[in-house]
């Protein structure tokens, strides 16, 4: 029944969705081009049809105004759930290898990602986010650099968000996704059912220079774990940072996989 309704969807985006992306580009001032505006739409179908999708609360930023949106990250399309909240258009940062795999090259290099090497620093990448969030552009990154199948609120996280705001003095929103549709693929969600919550936290202010807050990336990161908490009513969690060059171990990955499956099967019964 899911496959058989994601082809639906996917009809009625040839055939009626197209049309009114053209519409809503033409009608509502928005930065996204046309075919954004067609991904935005098919993006705001499934939210709605296939993985009922409930905002609360709008993206809480003027218009034009720069900024990181940091997320929590369980499944591929988390994206998609942020995105619709807005038209105005979001830069993610993406692992490399996604932008430069066939199956995915035209949707990223559509909707303008900013390609990042996994681990390790990426100076180009960070120069691209900064030069977006300074021309009052915004930037979605993921701190916990992949997708969290376990019981965890979040895993161990990087401060690469909370860097790119202090360089750039722009706010950190914090956003926080329940719920979202995932098992083992990429492609996982699309044949799969959901009620997803999103949530937008307060931004944290990043104080200009000589200012008595502390905008350092430490700080911004704790108050970024502080918000994040608060959204998921888990005010005891422990927040763990995560080194650099780390990387989960094949056993972590495995034990986070079956910790995945075990999860979906308490939420179906």
């Amino acid at each position: 029944m899911l496959p058989f309704a994601v082809a639906i969807l996917f009809l009625l985006g040839i055939g009626v969705i197209a049309p009114l992306a053209i519409f809503l580009w033409w009608w509502k001032p928005t930065s996204l081009s046309p075919p954004q505006a067609f991904l935005w739409l098919m993006a705001l179908a499934l939210a709605k049809l296939l993985w009922r999708t409930r905002w609360v609360g709008a993206l809480p930023l003027a218009e034009g105004q720069g900024a990181v949106i940091a997320c929590n990250h369980r499944s591929s399309v988390d994206p998609f759930f942020i995105q619709t909240a807005t038209t105005r258009k979001i830069h993610w940062m993406v692992a490399r290898e996604y932008c430069e795999h066939p199956a995915f090259r035209w949707l990223l290099r559509t909707c303008e990602v900013i390609p990042v090497n996994r681990g390790g620093s990426d100076t180009a990448a960070t120069k691209a986010a900064l030069r977006i969030v300074e021309n009052g552009g915004l930037v979605g990154m993921f701190p916990e650099g992949r997708i969290n199948m376990t019981d965890a609120l979040l895993l161990p996280c990087r401060p690469g968000a909370a860097m790119i705001a202090s360089r750039a003095g722009v706010p950190v929103v914090p956003c926080f996704i329940e719920g979202s549709p995932y098992r083992k693929y990429p492609w996982s969600p699309f044949v799969m059912s959901a009620r997803v919550t999103v949530q937008f936290g307060d931004p944290i202010v990043v104080s200009t220079e000589g200012a008595a807050t502390d905008s350092s990336p430490e700080a911004i990161m704790q108050a970024w774990f502080s918000e994040m908490a608060r959204l998921a009513d888990e005010p005891d969690f422990v927040p763990q940072r995560a080194g650099r060059s780390w990387k989960p171990s094949e056993t972590e990955l495995a034990e986070a996989i079956a910790a995945g499956e075990a999860r979906l099967r308490r939420q179906s019964r």
